[in-house]
């Protein structure tokens, strides 16, 4: 394939993936308009909050760490035919693991470690049930979420309760925190750990032999076997490697998030972010690269949000528009998981 043939191939979900965001912020402003808001001033509100400063910036880049790593669990499940959800109850176990392993090994790397290991083990299940009984992932991991949900709060509010303050864990220890990126802000240093996660999972995907043949089993997988591929392997592999990176995100987020360094009381301050990740992998377009720049998009949403409010937008309406823009940019790349998942001979 030649350079302006592989340029082709990336500039049309590129201009696709733009004309999504026109669309959707266009009927966003409509509904703005029509609900007697100014949509003017508060997509005014929404850049200022999210991209204005160095300190409002870097709240964006702070918001899309977890949601770039729960994004590429998603994305390498279906880059090799599988629609694992289950990266939610993965980032509870991985903030957990950083938060229980760092009393006893208190740096960063084996809060880091511990979240990979652990979002590993815990997507297991789920690739055993899939390949040995051909129980299906949308099942086993919607259960095992739940699983994992209330787990996590028995373990969070009886085993690593902190004993001053019954609502929340015990704190990372300082020498165990990811450090700041810039001061007075929450970015820490887990945002490039998220970006080197897309760079290694791309390179995994892209330029392995291990790569080669998830995403060719992705294509399909009776052709893929009948190439010495072998499925049960491939599948095994992305639930391990979407562990991983889901497993990360937990242990990111509350290790480089001030000021509490813990996991809050019903897990709030990790809650959500598997569920997220699906769109910012759709967004994407389930390509590691992609992931970064739609995960900085979504960021820039939940960062602007506050000042939307402030410029008299309230909560719900700016759930609302949010919500318009995200299904609008998640269109296209729903679009081509529904085609893969048609090629593959699956619905």
């Amino acid at each position: 394939m030649t350079l302006s043939q592989s340029l082709r191939g990336y500039l049309k979900p590129f201009t696709e993936s733009v004309l999504a965001i026109l669309i959707g912020v266009l009927v966003g402003a409509i509904v703005l308009w029509a609900s007697g808001y100014d949509a003017i001033a508060a997509y005014k509100a929404l850049v200022v909050g999210s991209v204005s400063s160095l300190t409002n910036f870097a709240q964006t880049l702070s918001q899309s760490t977890p949601l770039i790593l729960t994004a590429l669990t998603f994305a390498v499940g279906s880059r090799t035919g599988l629609f694992n959800i289950g990266a939610e109850g993965t980032v509870y176990f991985g903030a957990i693991a950083a938060v229980g392993i760092t009393q006893a090994l208190p740096n960063p790397l084996s809060g880091i470690i511990a979240g990979i290991l652990v979002g590993a083990l815990w997507a297991l299940p789920a690739a055993l049930l899939k390949v040995y009984r051909g129980v299906h992932e949308v099942i086993s991991t919607i259960m095992l979420n739940w699983i994992a949900f209330y787990l996590a709060v028995w373990l969070a509010l009886s085993v690593f309760v902190s004993p001053s303050n019954a609502n929340r864990t015990v704190a990372i220890p300082p020498s165990a925190r990811l450090p700041l990126l810039m001061r007075d802000t929450t970015l820490s240093w887990g945002f490039v750990v998220a970006v080197l996660a897309a760079i290694v999972v791309y390179v995994v995907m892209w330029h392995t032999k291990l790569g080669y043949e998830m995403r060719a089993n992705g294509y399909n997988p009776r052709a893929a076997e009948y190439g010495g591929i072998n499925p049960k392997a491939a599948a095994i592999w992305s639930f391990v490697i979407g562990g991983m990176t889901a497993g990360l995100a937990g242990a990111v987020q509350v290790m480089g998030i001030p000021p509490s360094y813990a996991i809050s009381q019903g897990l709030a301050n990790v809650y959500g972010y598997g569920f997220d990740g699906i769109g910012v992998s759709l967004v994407g377009r389930d390509h590691p690269i992609g992931i970064i720049f739609s995960g900085i998009l979504f960021g820039a949403l939940g960062a602007g949000a506050t000042k939307m409010q402030q410029a008299g937008v309230p909560l719900e309406m700016v759930k609302v528009i949010e919500g318009i823009i995200i299904v609008a940019v998640a269109i296209p790349g729903l679009l081509d998981l529904i085609n893969r998942m048609f090629r593959r001979g699956r619905v």
